[in-house]
């Protein structure tokens, strides 16, 4: 049997083309996916290596290294290197993947923050045939073992500083019947690694090996555009992570999209305050590439941090979820430095405060909002702003900037619908529906698991599970995750506007809301909040300002003094605050 079909991911891939022919087959709503064949009829035309070649973003560094070559792709402290090193590394490294075993559709793994070696690894792995799974950094070893089992990972790549928790997934490992990984360490800049730490006979280190590669490798494009280039983890928010996978062409789409809803022009200077492992950065370690961008990258993401490298590099675009621009808003004086001049932000991940997207402003940033979900590749609407709202009093105009908008020029469509009967609900910013999206940027599946992709992809259409309406303007904006509205005396309750109230309150540095359970009611809202350094106030304070400045019923009846549970890319895990709600048990 050809290798291509051993491999867990080609089989993924089959079974998810044998999904697409026969659900085609059973509803007239899905059309087929077999490839058009109009053009033959017409005379002259033929599809050949010069006029057609599978999308991949593996393309954008070879540009790179020619348009870019001598300009700056990657700083990181004492270290930079151009287009040209980027390029001339990362086939090494291909390199070195082949010669450690890896073939076509075998996946290797990372647990690394945002160094050079994670941007590099971006580009190198797809260039050797293989998929990537970048794996986040604040998993536990038990975690870590899981997803490392059920990817099937031949090679993991990770950082000295995370090396215990990979250790300790390793070992978990070798106690199954899975054969652990090779281990690859990715020591310090400097070559530095932990002083109990040494290099045994079975580990690689990361320089080294790259030093092995040969320059000269023939890189292994994908056979079709459709062939998977990456697997990301959902956050795990709500249940035990889902592989999301990724394709080539989505990938190479995404990246155009992202940095044209950044504004992202030749040459500009990104500073990494987004995960990397996080839905591949939002497709921007691509993008970049095809910009000719300088990659600031940050081990660890601090307001000082932030503004000593703006000022130090110069830097142009940014982004971040709404608890990075939390931090940056409430930072003290002494962490801040001037702009050099506006520095453009991107942020999503959750509905921004209103009041957040308007302090950021005040300090000289630009803000825009984007919307998306690890299926969609990350990014998938866009707030685009208008010129005729710059006139709106501010507080109208933060509102209008905290929605989630249209879809990017590489989705074919983003509608809000009736979740049972599909239809479209009206655009009168008031009936609610399910967020859902159609087009080349939504995953191709969740690897091994066709029973969740088929209910996610049920009725054509991607399902994102989240709530919104529809605004006169075709602008939607997201209300609440479908688990996590309040239905209290009948009456559905966003989280999302409450949550927005609270953090109009000047002691209030961080809030999320849930349902606590109320034998008479049903439900009613429960507030987690997290204070300001120096703020006292008491929970009555709290719901009298919520409900003076919301319908009565929509008011929290609770509220908890505490730090909140966050993924690593800053949601905040409300699973864990309705299991906190549910344990105080009835409040009537």
């Amino acid at each position: 049997m050809n290798h291509f079909f051993k491999n867990p991911l080609s089989r993924f891939i089959c079974s998810l083309n044998h999904f697409h022919f026969s659900f085609t087959q059973s509803s007239r709503k899905f059309s087929h996916f077999s490839e058009p064949q109009s053009w033959r009829s017409m005379e002259g035309l033929i599809r050949c290596s010069a006029n057609y070649v599978p999308l991949t973003p593996i393309s954008f560094l070879e540009r790179a290294a020619k348009a870019y070559k001598d300009t700056t792709s990657v700083v990181y402290g004492s270290v930079k290197y151009t287009w040209g090193d980027t390029h001339e590394r990362c086939l090494k490294l291909a390199s070195a993947l082949t010669q450690l075993g890896i073939s076509r559709g075998d996946v290797v793994a990372t647990l690394a923050p945002n160094v050079p070696a994670m941007h590099e690894l971006h580009f190198a792995v797809p260039m050797a045939g293989a998929l990537l799974c970048t794996l986040n950094t604040r998993h536990d070893s038990a975690m870590l073992s899981i997803l490392l089992r059920h990817s099937e990972a031949k090679i993991i790549f990770a950082d000295y500083q995370l090396l215990d928790i990979a250790n300790g997934a390793l070992e978990l490992l070798a106690k199954t019947e899975r054969k652990p990984p090779i281990f690859v360490l990715i020591a310090e800049s400097d070559g530095s690694l932990p002083s109990d730490h040494h290099i045994t006979s079975e580990t690689y280190e990361y320089e080294s090996l790259l030093a092995n590669g040969h320059n000269g490798f023939e890189i292994r494009r994908p056979n079709s555009e459709w062939d998977p280039i990456s697997v990301n983890y959902t956050s795990g928010t709500t249940s035990r992570p889902k592989g999301v996978v990724y394709s080539h062409r989505g990938a190479y789409l995404n990246a155009l999209a992202t940095i044209l809803l950044h504004g992202i022009c030749s040459m500009p200077v990104y500073l990494w305050t987004v995960p990397m492992f996080h839905c591949n950065g939002w497709c921007l370690i691509w993008g970049l590439a095809a910009q000719g961008g300088t990659n600031i990258c940050l081990r660890k993401v601090t307001p000082k941090d932030i503004f000593d490298n703006i000022a130090l590099h110069n830097v142009t675009h940014m982004g971040g979820a709404p608890t990075v621009l939390n931090m940056v808003v409430n930072s003290p004086i002494s962490d801040r430095k001037p702009l050099p001049h506006k520095v453009e932000v991107m942020t999503g991940g959750s509905p921004p405060p209103p009041q957040i997207l308007s302090k950021m402003e005040e300090l000289g940033f630009g803000m825009s909002h984007l919307y998306g979900l690890t299926e969609t590749y990350g990014p998938g609407t866009s707030c685009i702003w208008k010129p005729e709202w710059d006139s709106l009093p501010l507080d109208k105009r933060y509102k209008i900037k905290a929605r989630q908008g249209v879809q990017h020029p590489g989705l074919e469509e983003v509608d809000v619908k009736d979740p049972v009967t599909m239809a479209s609900v009206p655009a009168d910013g008031k009936t609610m529906g399910e967020i859902m999206f159609r087009g080349n940027t939504v995953m191709s599946g969740y690897l091994k698991d066709l029973k969740a992709t088929e209910e996610a992809f049920s009725g054509g259409w991607f399902r994102s599970g989240d709530l919104a309406v529809k605004h006169p303007d075709n602008y939607i904006e997201v209300k609440d995750r479908s688990k996590d509205v309040i239905i209290s005396g009948g009456e559905n309750i966003s989280t999302v506007e409450v949550e927005t109230v609270l953090f109009g309150h000047p002691a209030i540095l961080e809030a999320a809301v849930v349902a606590r359970p109320d034998n008479h009611w049903g439900q009613t809202p429960c507030a987690f909040v997290k204070l300001k350094e120096g703020y006292d106030v008491d929970s009555q304070e709290i719901i009298k300002f919520c409900r003076d400045h919301l319908p009565h019923y929509m008011a929290p009846r609770t509220v908890i003094f505490e730090d909140l549970p966050k993924t690593s890319t800053g949601k905040i895990q409300k699973f864990i605050l309705r299991e906190k709600a549910k344990a105080l048990g009835s409040l009537s």
